[in-house]
């Protein structure tokens, strides 16, 4: 499944897929004459990577309940599914 910018548009060819919270740590800017408190930086950038952190491991945490809770309802389908045939003629 391609990934899209919220505006619907798909990603251009070679972008780089989801951000690793690594990747927001580790990422480097470049200095600018009115550049910015790069210890601010680095605070934000490890801020942004626990939250990435987090957010991934609860998307992890929900696709495993989903998988089980589609297993359950197969399961009942399919039971429940043997239990209303009808009478065989």
């Amino acid at each position: 499944m391609a990934q899209v910018y919220r505006g619907g548009q798909p990603y251009p060819a070679g972008y780089p897929g989801r951000l690793t919270p690594h990747e927001v740590r580790t990422r480097e800017f470049a200095a600018r004459r009115h550049g910015v408190d790069p210890d601010e930086v680095r605070e934000f950038q490890a801020r942004v990577a626990d939250e990435l952190t987090s957010l991934t491991e609860t998307v992890r945490l929900l696709s495993q309940e989903n998988d089980r809770i589609k297993r359950a309802l197969r399961d009942w389908q399919t039971m429940h599914a043997r239990e209303c045939r009808p009478p065989e003629q």
